[in-house]
C-alpha cells in the first residue's frame, strides 16, 4: 500500500541519492516545532510506516495534535526499529518461534517464514553466577560453571540464531544487554533499507530505558509484545503524557551520578509518572556526560515512567566519536537530526517543546544517599543511614520495618570463618557487589570506586573475609580502563575481583554465602545487609538471607564493606583503624569529582571501545566451540530439563476463538499492594522443598543441578511450578511470608502450584484478587504465562503496572480492575467466595464487565 507521506520523501546528501529520510520539516506544520522531541521519534516512525492498514493517517494527525489529545486516552500505533533481548526473556521468545514453526507447520503452512521481520539483537548476560569471589580465577571460574550449566540452552540459542533470520546473538561473556547497547549497538539514527530515521528500540528488559540517555527512544515491554513487535506488528500505545523534567545547576563536588538518580528517583515517585514519557531538559543537562545520563534513564521503571528520555545533543554526538563509532556515520547522525529538527541545545531555551507538566531539581541540592532497605524509591541520605536502619528494626514490617523486639536490637551472633572468630548482628554487611547496569556503564562511579580502593589500601584498611565482595562489569571496556589506570589491583585487594561480565547480584545470581555466616544469620533471626550498585533491591531478590539490601553508588559500595556493617555515621566514625593506630574516616579517601574526570579524560578512549566491541561475537571460545544443530525445524529433547515445547499452540485453529465467561471460579491468592513480578515470576535459586525442585528430583537431578529458574526459562514444566513461588509471598489466606495457599475445597494449606493442580483436576477456573500497583517491577513474560499454566484465568486489582497488564491480555487473562473509590475491603470480600466474571463476545479496554459473587 502507498503512503500517503512519500512527498516528504528526499536525499539527505544529493551526493547520495539513494539514500532518503522523510523529512519531517517540509510538513510545514507549526504543531511540529512544539511537541516534545520524544514525542517527534513517535510521530516520524507513524509517517514512515504509514499504510492506512496498520498505520493509519488519522494516527497521525492524533500525534501532531499530541497537546490537545494527550489527556483523552488515544491509542497510537508505534513500530521500534529494533528489539533487543537478554537471555531469560530471551530464551522462551525463542522457544515460543521454534513452536510457532511446528505449529505453522501442522495446520499446513511453511514453516521457515515465521523470522523476526523486527531485527532483533539477544545478549546473553543473564546466565552467570557468583560461585566465586576473592580469588584471581574467579571469571574463569564463574565462566566455566556458567557454561556447564547452561551449555543446553545456549546451544539452543545458538541453533536460533542460525535458524531464524534477523536476529543476532551476542556471546555470554560479553557484557551486560543495556550497557553493550549503549556502547556497540545503538545507532541513534538507523540507515536500513535506503532510509535514514531514529533508532528506538523495545526490549524485553525492563531497563531498557537506559539507551533513553542517548537519546534513543525506548522501553521494556513483556516477552509476548517482543515476539510481536519481532513478527512485524506495531505497538498499540495511549499517546502518553510528557513531564518536562527541568535540571538546574550544578553538582557538588562529592556527589555522584547515583545519587543525582535516587534523589530523581523519589522525586519522580512523589510527582506521579506511571505510564508517562518524562523528558529531561534544561541547561542542567549539559553539565551531565552521557553515561550520567543513561543512569538517569536507566532508573526509569523505579519511578514508573514508560521511558526517560534525554534527546540528542552534541554531548551524544561526542559520545558515539568516544565510543569508536564511525566518524563519518557520526556526522550523517548529526546532519539528518539537523534536518529533521531533533538536535537539542538544553542551553537554548527558545527550544524548549511544550509539555504536559514542568518539574525541576536544582542539582546543587543533591546530597550522597542510597535507597533501601527495601524499595528503590526509598531513598536515604547518607548522613541518615544510621539512624534510619535503626528505626526500620523496631517499626512495623513493611517497606520500612523488620518488626525486631527493642531488646534484641544490639544482639549478635559470633561465628568463625576459615579459623578465625567474627560477629554479625543486626546492620551487618554480609554482601558488598558493583553490579548491574546501572552503574558499571558509568566511568565516573567506577574509576571514582577504584580511586577510593586506592586510598583505603593505602592507608591500611581492609575487608572483613567473611563478606562477598564482587564486582562484575557492565562490559569488556570497564576492565580495560580500571586496569589502565592503574586501580584494578587496589579493588582485587579488597576483594573486589572481577567474576563475570553479566547481570549477576542485581537479579539474584549472587551465589551462595559461607555457611557460617548463614548459620549466624539464621541462629540469631538476624537482618543482615547487602550493600550493591544496582537499580533492584526488593524482598528476597538479592539473596535470601538478606533482609535488607541498599543500593548505593559503587564507591559507597566499596565504604560499607571496609566498615562491615550500614550502622555507621561516616561523619563521625571512622571507616577503620589501620595498623598504626590510626583512624581513618571516609573523607579521608574519598576522590574528589576533580580528580576521577581527570583519570576519566586520560584513560577512557576511543581505541578500548574499539578493541573490545570488533571481536565481541568471536572472542568466547565455549560459545565457539558448541555444536548447534542446522535444522530448521526444532528437535526437542523428551528429556532435556531446560527446552520443552510449549503447550501455548496446543489447540490452535485458523479460526478466531470467542472469550468465554469465566464461572464460579476460586480465588488461589489474595494480595495487598505492590506486589511486583518478582513475587510473581520464577527468580532466583529453586528452593530444595518448592515443587520445582520435586520436579527435577522426579527427573534425576540432584540439588547440586538445579541452576536458577532463570535458566530455566524455556521449560515450562518448572516455571509453573516456580510461579508464585517467591520465599517472601504475602498472601492474606496464610498468617505468615511464604509461597503457599488454601485449597479452600479441602481446607488444606499447600503450595501454590500444588492447590492450583487440585483446582485444575477437579475443572475449577481460578482468579487472583489484589490491591494497587499489581505486577510492579521488571517486565517478565512468565509472570503473565505462569498464572496462565495454573489456570488464572483472570485478575482483580485497583491498579497495574502496565507492562504486566498488557502481558496478562497477551495471554488470554483478563485484568479487571475495581470500579473508582472501590476494593475488596468496601465491597466486602474475603476471598473465599466464587466469582463467576460474565465476559461480553466483544470484549474491549476499559468496558465494565459484571462480576457475580
Amino acid at each position: 500500500m502507498s503512503n500517503p507521506f512519500v512527498w516528504i520523501v528526499e536525499p539527505l546528501d544529493p551526493k547520495q541519492p539513494l539514500k532518503k529520510f522523510f523529512n519531517l520539516s517540509k510538513l510545514e506544520d507549526v504543531r511540529y516545532e512544539h511537541l516534545p522531541f520524544s514525542i517527534r521519534v513517535l510521530l516520524e516512525a507513524a509517517i514512515r510506516n504509514c499504510d492506512e492498514f496498520l498505520v493509519k493517517k488519522g494516527d497521525v494527525e492524533n500525534i501532531l495534535n499530541w497537546k490537545v489529545v494527550q489527556h483523552k486516552n488515544v491509542e497510537v500505533p508505534f513500530k521500534p526499529a529494533r528489539v533487543i533481548l537478554q537471555d531469560f526473556t530471551g530464551v522462551p521468545a525463542v522457544v515460543d518461534f521454534a513452536a510457532m514453526r511446528d505449529a505453522v507447520k501442522k495446520l499446513g503452512g511453511d514453516p521457515e517464514k515465521i523470522n523476526p521481520i523486527c531485527p532483533a539483537d539477544l545478549v546473553i548476560d543473564h546466565s552467570i553466577q557468583v560461585d566465586f569471589n576473592r580469588r584471581p580465577d574467579s571469571l574463569q571460574k564463574n565462566q566455566d560453571l556458567e557454561f556447564e550449566r547452561n551449555k543446553e540452552r545456549f546451544e539452543f540459542l545458538k541453533w536460533g540464531s542460525q535458524a531464524f533470520k534477523n536476529m543476532r546473538i551476542i556471546p555470554p561473556g560479553s557484557g551486560i544487554i543495556h550497557q553493550v547497547n549503549l556502547e556497540y549497538l545503538a545507532r541513534v539514527v538507523m540507515d536500513q533499507d535506503g532510509y535514514y530515521y531514529p533508532d528506538s528500540v523495545v526490549g524485553t528488559d525492563s531497563h531498557t530505558t537506559m539507551i533513553d540517555g542517548l537519546g534513543v527512544l525506548g522501553w521494556g515491554v513483556g516477552g509476548i509484545e517482543a515476539e510481536a513487535v519481532m513478527l512485524g506488528q506495531p505497538i498499540s500505545m495511549v499517546l502518553p503524557e510528557v513531564v518536562g523534567y527541568k535540571l538546574l545547576g550544578n553538582p557538588q563536588p562529592l556527589v555522584t551520578s547515583t545519587d543525582i538518580v535516587l534523589t530523581i528517583t523519589k522525586h519522580l515517585r512523589q510527582v506521579g509518572v506511571v505510564g508517562k514519557f518524562v523528558e529531561f531538559f534544561g541547561p542542567g543537562v549539559a553539565q551531565l556526560s552521557i553515561a550520567d545520563r543513561a543512569t538517569i534513564a536507566n532508573m526509569c521503571p523505579e519511578y514508573g515512567a514508560t521511558a526517560a528520555y534525554f534527546p540528542v545533543d552534541e554531548i551524544s554526538i561526542g559520545y558515539l566519536i568516544q565510543t569508536g563509532r564511525d566518524k563519518e556515520k557520526v556526522m550523517r547522525t548529526k546532519k539528518y537530526l539537523e534536518a529533521v529538527g531533533m538536535l537539542r541545545d538544553f542551553k537554548n531555551s527558545s527550544q524548549d517543546p511544550d509539555f504536559t507538566q514542568v518539574v525541576e531539581l536544582d542539582l546543587h541540592t543533591v546530597v550522597p544517599c542510597c535507597s533501601g532497605p527495601k524499595r528503590p524509591q526509598d531513598k536515604v541520605a547518607v548522613s541518615d543511614m544510621k539512624t534510619d536502619f535503626e528505626t526500620c528494626l523496631g517499626a512495623k514490617q513493611g517497606f520500612k520495618g523488620f518488626q525486631i523486639a527493642p531488646d534484641r536490637h544490639n544482639s549478635t551472633v559470633k561465628f568463625n570463618f576459615e579459623g578465625c572468630d567474627f560477629e554479625l548482628g543486626h546492620g551487618s554487611v554480609v554482601i558488598a557487589a558493583i553490579t548491574s547496569c546501572t552503574n558499571t556503564s558509568n566511568p565516573s562511579v567506577m574509576l571514582g570506586a577504584g580511586l577510593l580502593a586506592k586510598k583505603a589500601v593505602e592507608a591500611g584498611l581492609t575487608v572483613k573475609p567473611y563478606i562477598k565482595t564482587s564486582l562484575s562489569p557492565g562490559s569488556g571496556v570497564v576492565t580495560y580502563y580500571l586496569r589502565e589506570s592503574g586501580v584494578m589491583s587496589y579493588l582485587s585487594q579488597l576483594g573486589f575481583d572481577v567474576v563475570g561480565y553479566g547481570c549477576m547480584t542485581c537479579i539474584g545470581n549472587s551465589g551462595p554465602l559461607p555457611e557460617s555466616v548463614v548459620e549466624a544469620i539464621t541462629q540469631g533471626d538476624l537482618v543482615a545487609v547487602g550493600v550493591l550498585s544496582g537499580n533492584r533491591n526488593f524482598e528476597g531478590r538479592v539473596h535470601p538471607n538478606t533482609r535488607a539490601n541498599y543500593l548505593a553508588s559503587p564507591p559507597l559500595v566499596i565504604a560499607y564493606a571496609i566498615a562491615g556493617t550500614i550502622r555507621i555515621d561516616f561523619e563521625k566514625e571512622p571507616l577503620g583503624i589501620n595498623a598504626s593506630g590510626k583512624k581513618i574516616f571516609l573523607k579521608d579517601i574519598w576522590p574528589t569529582r576533580n580528580e576521577i574526570q581527570a583519570v576519566e579524560r586520560q584513560f577512557v578512549i576511543p581505541g578500548m571501545f574499539k578493541e573490545v566491541y570488533q571481536k565481541i561475537e568471536t572472542v568466547n571460545k565455549s560459545w565457539n566451540a558448541l555444536d548447534a544443530p542446522s535444522d530448521k525445524l526444532y528437535t526437542w529433547n523428551p528429556k532435556s530439563t531446560y527446552i520443552k515445547s510449549p503447550p501455548f499452540f496446543d489447540g490452535l485453529t485458523l479460526a478466531l476463538q470467542t472469550p468465554k465467561t469465566i464461572e464460579d471460579a476460586y480465588v488461589l491468592l489474595s494480595f495487598g499492594d505492590s506486589v511486583t513480578t518478582d513475587h510473581i515470576s520464577p527468580a532466583g535459586n529453586i528452593a530444595r522443598n518448592s515443587p520445582a525442585a520435586r520436579y527435577l528430583t522426579s527427573r534425576g537431578l540432584t540439588p547440586r543441578e538445579f541452576n536458577s529458574y532463570g535458566s530455566r526459562r524455556g521449560n515450562d514444566a518448572v516455571m509453573a511450578r516456580g510461579t508464585f513461588a517467591n520465599i517472601r509471598l504475602v498472601n492474606k489466606f496464610i498468617d505468615k511470608q511464604g509461597p503457599q495457599t488454601v485449597h479452600f475445597p479441602s481446607g488444606e494449606t499447600l503450595d501454590v502450584f500444588d492447590a492450583a493442580e487440585r483446582y485444575k483436576q477437579a475443572g475449577h477456573p481460578l482468579i487472583v484478587l489484589a490491591g494497587k500497583e499489581y505486577g510492579a517491577g521488571s517486565s517478565r513474560d512468565w509472570a503473565a504465562k505462569g498464572p496462565f499454566l495454573l489456570g488464572v484465568k483472570a485478575v482483580l486489582a485497583e491498579s497495574y503496572e502496565r507492562i504486566h497488564r498488557s502481558n496478562l491480555v497477551g495471554m488470554g487473562v483478563i485484568p479487571l480492575q475495581y470500579l473508582p473509590g472501590e476494593d475488596a475491603g468496601t465491597l466486602g470480600l474475603t476471598g473465599r467466595e466464587r466469582y463467576t466474571i460474565i465476559i461480553p463476545e466483544k470484549l474491549k479496554p476499559q468496558m465494565n464487565v459484571q462480576i457475580k459473587v
